[in-house]
């Protein structure tokens, strides 16, 4: 933490401290006791309004907002042979990690005491909670109506509205953010002037003004629209989406080529799919006059793919980021963290996110489907190019995607026999229709006169409560999913 920004933001609470819900001035004032109230009642106070931080500063005077320095050393004051910092920290139930910094403005020696919003449990000091009202820190329960909205807001930690860089001039935020990726992406006219700029950026959270006229990058607008994440510290730097590319079956394998994309995942998005594209195996044709490359895998499923591994990845987790590997039978596409749903209702169900503002804003410059509609068109491009069915692994402390080159029926698994028959019963039933042995000969690829076979996958599916008849009087009219 920069003096310089202190010192900016405590001029700016002076100059606004009739507006301030979450700043306490003082002089020298030193009461242990109703400091640590002071810490439970700004500490909750600040998640009711919003605020990542309440502060107390020592060296101003309140009714004025004038800076006239103080004596207040935190370093010195100790309540029963124990220093301040550490009785407190005894104290205090839920407690922030708050920070005193003694900060040396050029009007006189100034206290900062910085105190992070509660999180999960109101803050309490000695078994009780406290609030601020006014300039008075009364007991939590005695006002009912503020508990509750308290409680309301108290959630877990979100990643997106964290600060990936801090205290920045004007000029810094356009050095570091790809601004004319956002602006058309999203399909709006980029500004004429720098301040139109900015504004769009703080609508957008990639950016949040600071004090003395800086800003602050947030976690969103850095992982979507970094010119290069390696610009940012971690761990933002870690995230960026890694693809490689071996030339056998496994990681054993020969690496041929590999990558690390460097720019956020918004603006480099279509890149990474651009260079999966081109180190891809293709399948080659001769038509009348000419031999043609189609592409042996659906783009529209490495897109989607691709995005909901960025989208839905766990953020928190330090030290992995998302991967594409690509083989010489299949492409593994993996993201950090465990899935919020079951892997066999990814289909069927919108797939709930850690990262809400990422995935809006995903889709709001045409990155990926629409909310729920993503998977079921991966789906669909699979069996249109008559592949063999994708498969959802959740594994311990992540979600693997693996798609499969092309292969015959014969050639297939009977668990990928089974988890087509499944996939498609779904997409049948989400377009109002039911899976018929038909319909899934068709999907397979398999002989009119093979008939046979299919009816056996669909008695297997059946017998592993996979799929249902639709009518049990009539058991070939249709098949449904299990669950439908």
């Amino acid at each position: 933490m920069s003096e310089a920004r202190d010192i900016a933001m405590i001029d700016d609470f002076c100059r606004k401290r009739s507006e301030q819900n979450c700043v306490e001035f003082k002089k020298n004032f030193q009461e242990p006791k109703k400091i640590g109230e002071y810490i439970s009642a700004l500490s909750n106070s600040a998640r009711l309004y919003d605020q990542r931080y309440a502060y107390v500063v020592w060296g101003v005077e309140d009714e004025t907002g004038e800076i006239i320095g103080t004596k207040f050393d935190p370093a010195v004051v100790v309540s029963p042979g124990e220093p301040l910092d550490f009785w407190l920290t005894k104290r205090l139930q839920n407690g922030p990690s708050f920070q005193f910094r003694t900060i040396n403005h050029p009007l006189g020696r100034l206290v900062l005491l910085e105190i992070p919003a509660a999180t999960r449990n109101p803050v309490e000091f000695d078994r009780m909670a406290y609030i601020r009202i006014g300039s008075a820190t009364p007991r939590l329960a005695d006002y009912p109506e503020r508990q509750h909205d308290l409680w309301t807001k108290l959630q877990p930690f979100i990643w997106e509205e964290g600060v990936a860089k801090q205290f920045l001039p004007p000029e810094e935020i356009i050095k570091l953010i790809d601004y004319p990726s956002y602006f058309d992406l999203v399909k709006m006219p980029l500004p004429t002037d720098l301040a139109g700029i900015l504004d769009r950026l703080s609508n957008a959270k990639i950016i949040r003004q600071d004090h003395g006229g800086k800003f602050d990058i947030t976690n969103l607008g850095a992982i979507l629209f970094a010119k290069r994440l390696d610009s940012f510290d971690l761990p933002i730097s870690r995230k960026a989406v890694r693809v490689t590319v071996y030339e056998g079956l496994n990681r054993a394998s020969t690496v041929v080529h590999s990558r690390d994309e460097v720019k956020g995942y918004a603006n480099g998005f279509n890149e990474i799919i651009d260079y999966i594209k081109t180190v891809l195996p293709k399948n080659e044709h001769i038509g009348q006059a000419f031999r043609a490359e189609t592409p042996l895998y659906p783009e529209i499923s490495l897109r989607e793919l691709v995005a909901n591994a960025l989208i839905h990845q766990d953020m928190t987790l330090k030290g992995v980021c998302p991967s594409v590997d690509i083989f010489s039978n299949r492409i593994e596409i993996t993201n950090p963290g465990v899935p919020l749903i079951a892997p066999d209702r990814f289909i069927d169900s919108a797939p709930g996110s850690r990262n809400e503002a990422l995935a809006d804003l995903m889709r709001r410059s045409g990155l990926c489907e629409e909310r729920g509609s993503g998977i079921d068109k991966v789906i669909k491009a699979v069996e249109l190019y008559q592949l063999p069915p994708p498969e959802f692994r959740q594994e311990t402390h992540a979600m693997r995607v693996i798609l499969f080159a092309p292969r015959s029926f014969n050639d297939m698994t009977s668990s990928e026999r089974l988890r087509a028959c499944y996939q498609h019963a779904v997409l049948k039933f989400l377009s109002g229709e039911m899976m018929r042995n038909e319909s899934l000969r068709e999907r397979l690829g398999v002989s009119k006169e093979n008939s046979p076979q299919i009816s056996n996958v669909i008695s297997s599916a059946l017998k592993a409560d996979l799929i249902k008849s639709a009518d049990e009087q009539r058991p070939r009219s249709g098949y449904l999913p299990h669950w439908a």
